[in-house]
Protein backbone atom coordinates (compact mmCIF):
# COMPACT_ATOMS: atom_id res chain seq x y z
CA UNK A 1 0.00 0.00 0.00
CA UNK A 2 2.85 2.40 0.77
CA UNK A 3 4.14 1.83 -2.79
CA UNK A 4 0.82 3.03 -4.20
CA UNK A 5 0.98 6.19 -2.13
CA UNK A 6 4.52 6.87 -3.30
CA UNK A 7 3.46 6.33 -6.91
CA UNK A 8 0.61 8.80 -6.48
CA UNK A 9 2.93 11.34 -4.90
CA UNK A 10 5.56 10.91 -7.64
CA UNK A 11 2.86 11.17 -10.29
CA UNK A 12 1.55 14.34 -8.66
CA UNK A 13 5.04 15.87 -8.64
CA UNK A 14 5.61 14.85 -12.26
CA UNK A 15 2.21 16.22 -13.25
CA UNK A 16 2.87 19.55 -11.49
CA UNK A 17 6.24 19.84 -13.24
CA UNK A 18 4.70 19.19 -16.67
CA UNK A 19 1.79 21.57 -16.05
CA UNK A 20 4.20 24.23 -14.77
CA UNK A 21 6.35 23.89 -17.89
CA UNK A 22 3.28 24.08 -20.15
CA UNK A 23 2.04 27.18 -18.34
CA UNK A 24 5.44 28.83 -18.76
CA UNK A 25 5.45 28.06 -22.49
CA UNK A 26 1.81 28.54 -23.45
CA UNK A 27 0.66 31.18 -20.98
CA UNK A 28 -1.20 31.30 -17.70
CA UNK A 29 -4.60 29.97 -18.81
CA UNK A 30 -6.22 27.56 -16.38
CA UNK A 31 -9.56 25.85 -16.91
CA UNK A 32 -11.73 24.58 -14.10
CA UNK A 33 -12.60 21.48 -16.11
CA UNK A 34 -13.63 21.31 -19.72
CA UNK A 35 -15.46 18.00 -19.15
CA UNK A 36 -18.01 19.64 -16.84
CA UNK A 37 -19.92 22.44 -18.59
CA UNK A 38 -21.18 23.80 -15.26
CA UNK A 39 -17.61 24.83 -14.32
CA UNK A 40 -16.52 28.25 -15.52
CA UNK A 41 -13.16 28.57 -17.24
CA UNK A 42 -10.88 31.18 -15.72
CA UNK A 43 -7.57 32.83 -16.49
CA UNK A 44 -4.72 33.17 -14.00
CA UNK A 45 -2.49 36.18 -14.53
CA UNK A 46 0.18 37.40 -12.13
CA UNK A 47 -1.06 35.44 -9.12
CA UNK A 48 -4.70 36.40 -9.51
CA UNK A 49 -7.95 35.67 -11.34
CA UNK A 50 -9.10 39.12 -12.39
CA UNK A 51 -12.44 38.24 -13.98
CA UNK A 52 -15.26 37.16 -11.66
CA UNK A 53 -16.49 33.61 -12.18
CA UNK A 54 -20.09 34.82 -12.47
CA UNK A 55 -21.95 37.78 -13.94
CA UNK A 56 -23.86 38.22 -10.67
CA UNK A 57 -22.04 40.18 -7.98
CA UNK A 58 -20.99 38.33 -4.87
CA UNK A 59 -23.15 38.73 -1.78
CA UNK A 60 -21.17 39.30 1.46
CA UNK A 61 -23.94 37.87 3.69
CA UNK A 62 -24.08 34.63 1.71
CA UNK A 63 -20.27 34.59 1.69
CA UNK A 64 -20.12 34.84 5.48
CA UNK A 65 -22.58 31.97 5.73
CA UNK A 66 -20.38 29.85 3.44
CA UNK A 67 -17.23 30.72 5.41
CA UNK A 68 -18.83 29.70 8.71
CA UNK A 69 -20.82 26.76 7.38
CA UNK A 70 -19.92 23.14 7.94
CA UNK A 71 -21.66 22.42 4.62
CA UNK A 72 -19.87 25.23 2.82
CA UNK A 73 -16.31 26.41 3.07
CA UNK A 74 -15.50 25.24 6.58
CA UNK A 75 -12.95 28.09 6.58
CA UNK A 76 -13.16 28.41 10.36
CA UNK A 77 -11.51 25.00 10.76
CA UNK A 78 -8.17 26.52 9.73
CA UNK A 79 -8.67 30.29 10.06
CA UNK A 80 -9.82 32.61 12.78
CA UNK A 81 -12.79 34.54 11.42
CA UNK A 82 -14.05 37.86 12.81
CA UNK A 83 -17.65 37.79 14.05
CA UNK A 84 -17.66 33.99 14.33
CA UNK A 85 -19.36 34.18 17.71
CA UNK A 86 -18.94 31.04 19.80
CA UNK A 87 -17.69 28.95 16.86
CA UNK A 88 -14.34 27.32 17.73
CA UNK A 89 -11.72 28.62 15.31
CA UNK A 90 -8.57 27.14 13.82
CA UNK A 91 -5.05 28.49 13.64
CA UNK A 92 -3.49 26.48 10.79
CA UNK A 93 -4.05 29.27 8.26
CA UNK A 94 -3.60 32.99 8.71
CA UNK A 95 -6.31 34.98 10.51
CA UNK A 96 -8.88 36.41 8.13
CA UNK A 97 -9.14 39.72 10.02
CA UNK A 98 -7.90 42.45 7.67
CA UNK A 99 -7.67 40.17 4.64
CA UNK A 100 -9.85 42.56 2.63
CA UNK A 101 -7.25 45.27 3.20
CA UNK A 102 -4.26 43.04 2.38
CA UNK A 103 -5.53 41.31 -0.76
CA UNK A 104 -7.58 42.30 -3.81
CA UNK A 105 -10.67 40.48 -5.04
CA UNK A 106 -8.58 38.93 -7.83
CA UNK A 107 -5.97 37.65 -5.36
CA UNK A 108 -8.63 36.25 -3.03
CA UNK A 109 -10.42 34.58 -5.95
CA UNK A 110 -7.27 32.62 -6.92
CA UNK A 111 -6.66 31.56 -3.32
CA UNK A 112 -10.18 30.14 -3.16
CA UNK A 113 -10.15 28.53 -6.60
CA UNK A 114 -6.75 26.85 -6.18
CA UNK A 115 -4.29 28.03 -3.54
CA UNK A 116 -1.61 25.68 -4.89
CA UNK A 117 -1.14 28.14 -7.78
CA UNK A 118 0.41 30.48 -5.18
CA UNK A 119 2.06 27.90 -2.93
CA UNK A 120 2.25 24.37 -4.30
CA UNK A 121 2.64 23.02 -0.74
CA UNK A 122 -0.50 24.76 0.51
CA UNK A 123 -2.75 22.68 2.75
CA UNK A 124 -5.75 24.83 1.84
CA UNK A 125 -8.17 22.87 -0.33
CA UNK A 126 -8.87 23.96 -3.88
CA UNK A 127 -12.47 25.09 -3.56
CA UNK A 128 -13.18 25.27 -7.29
CA UNK A 129 -10.55 23.17 -9.09
CA UNK A 130 -11.62 19.61 -9.85
CA UNK A 131 -8.81 18.26 -12.04
CA UNK A 132 -5.72 16.57 -10.63
CA UNK A 133 -7.21 15.97 -7.18
CA UNK A 134 -6.14 12.94 -5.13
CA UNK A 135 -7.80 10.99 -2.34
CA UNK A 136 -11.28 12.31 -3.20
CA UNK A 137 -14.29 10.28 -2.12
CA UNK A 138 -16.12 8.90 -5.18
CA UNK A 139 -19.26 10.93 -4.40
CA UNK A 140 -17.24 14.16 -4.75
CA UNK A 141 -15.11 13.34 -7.81
CA UNK A 142 -15.31 16.10 -10.43
CA UNK A 143 -17.37 18.37 -8.18
CA UNK A 144 -16.05 21.65 -6.78
CA UNK A 145 -16.35 22.31 -3.05
CA UNK A 146 -17.94 25.69 -3.81
CA UNK A 147 -19.94 26.81 -6.84
CA UNK A 148 -18.74 29.75 -8.91
CA UNK A 149 -21.35 31.95 -7.21
CA UNK A 150 -20.28 30.79 -3.76
CA UNK A 151 -16.66 31.66 -4.62
CA UNK A 152 -17.78 35.17 -5.57
CA UNK A 153 -19.89 35.42 -2.40
CA UNK A 154 -16.93 34.43 -0.22
CA UNK A 155 -14.69 36.94 -2.03
CA UNK A 156 -17.31 39.65 -1.40
CA UNK A 157 -17.40 38.76 2.31
CA UNK A 158 -13.63 38.60 2.68
CA UNK A 159 -13.33 42.06 1.12
CA UNK A 160 -15.46 43.41 3.99
CA UNK A 161 -12.85 42.20 6.51
CA UNK A 162 -10.69 45.31 6.57
CA UNK A 163 -9.72 45.55 10.26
Amino acid sequence: MAGAVIQLNLYGQWQRAVLGACAAIFGPVLSAGAADPSLVAFRVEGGQIRAPLTSAAGDPARGKTAVLSRDGGNCFLCHSVPDAGETPLGNIGPPLAGVGKRLTAAQLRLRLVDSTRINRNSVMPAYYRTKGMRNVAPAYLGKPLLTAQQVEDVVAYLLTLRN
